[in-house]
């Protein structure tokens, strides 16, 4: 750790920073046009992943353009599932597709490659390290042992994912063991990107809103309670933010059952209740997406309403999910300045 400012780990540690500090889900994406002529350039998606010169260039594309107070390494959550040979393939305007894996297939996984797989993420965050401003916040990530399984049962993202809620229900053992796999390769995972420079890890579960109160406990806190022990066991004082988008009434208890150091809140969460869950510590988001693609007054009532009620506490300024590819950069110029001018 350098003497700079990392603002966003002071953040982490409870402070409360003015103007709050910056970043955005997704900021490295198909809205700018130089990461679409870096992705012509990989090839697929998951070339681009795996690309530590290329995935490093597309992650700070963002930096250089906006100044963001955190860079997030540019990947995907289904990187695990693909090294553990679930045969992961992006498909242009379908999404990603794998192999679906049955009672008998999760009884089988062989997690013993996937670190040495998964080696050019690791890679790529030592590139970011080394490339990145000091002042810049380093944040690596994985997908929710829950978010993952849903997309290995059904092989491919669902409305409501329902294949992975039924396969639970009625294969509850082998549902149980994939999330604890999952979890188990997850801290492997997070450990070698603080490792590898990493200042912070987050961890999406981007499903976990379709889960009633006892699946959530079990499927969404239990595997996530599971990874941040396991992660500060082998890295004390590892700093970790926990994204459950969509849990609402569930995030109460979240930061607490789970450990996170911070819980990111998606645009659903009312900023009363974000209030209340600040009072327990850090919180990110939560400005809705479409107010970026819409722009002008909508992008400027929704940052102040947040500023104004959020930010004189522990606050990340960010999403409640990720940027769209229809957002207009401009756009995201606006939000930067009007975030950083608050408080002025």
């Amino acid at each position: 750790m350098t003497d700079v400012r990392r603002t966003i780990l002071e953040v982490l540690d409870g402070k409360t920073v003015s103007p709050p500090p910056i970043w955005l889900m997704r900021q490295a994406g198909r809205y700018l046009p130089e990461y679409r002529a870096t992705r012509v350039k990989a090839g697929s998606f998951l070339d681009l992943c795996y690309n530590p010169e290329l995935a490093a260039e597309v992650t700070l594309q963002p930096i250089r353009r906006y100044g963001f107070d955190a860079s997030i390494l540019f990947s995907d959550i289904l990187v695990i599932p693909d090294a553990l040979k679930r045969n992961v393939r992006f498909l242009e305007g379908i999404g990603p597709q794998m192999d679906p894996i049955d009672a008998d297939g999760i009884g089988n996984l062989d997690a013993s490659g996937v670190v040495m797989y998964l080696e050019p993420v690791f890679e790529t965050v030592r590139r970011l390290r080394r490339d990145l401003p000091p002042q810049t916040t380093l944040l690596g990530f994985c997908g929710a042992p829950w978010t993952v399984a849903t997309y290995m049962i059904a092989g491919k993202g669902t409305p409501d994912q329902a294949p992975a809620r039924l396969f639970a229900y009625r294969h509850p053992e082998a549902f149980n063991s994939l999330l604890m796999q999952l979890a188990d390769i997850s801290i492997d995972y997070l450990v070698g990107q603080i490792d590898a420079g990493a200042d912070a890890v987050q961890i999406f579960d981007s499903w976990a809103g379709v889960l009633g109160e006892e699946e959530f406990a079990a499927f969404a806190v239990a595997p996530v309670a599971r990874i941040v022990e396991g992660v500060r066991s082998r890295r004390p004082g590892a700093k970790i933010i926990a994204f459950a988008k969509g849990a609402g009434y569930n995030l109460k208890t979240y930061r607490q059952k789970t450990g996170a150091d911070a819980i990111g809140l998606d645009w659903s969460v009312p900023l009363s209740f974000a209030a209340e869950l600040q009072k327990d510590g850090p919180i990110q988001g939560n400005l809705d997406p479409m107010r970026v693609v819409a722009g002008g007054k909508s992008l400027d009532e929704g940052i102040d309403r947040i500023l104004q009620k959020l930010g004189n506490g522990p606050l990340i300024f960010n999403l409640g999910h990720g940027i769209t590819p229809e957002a207009n950069p401009d756009h995201v110029t606006a939000l930067v300045e009007r975030v950083r001018s608050f408080g002025r």
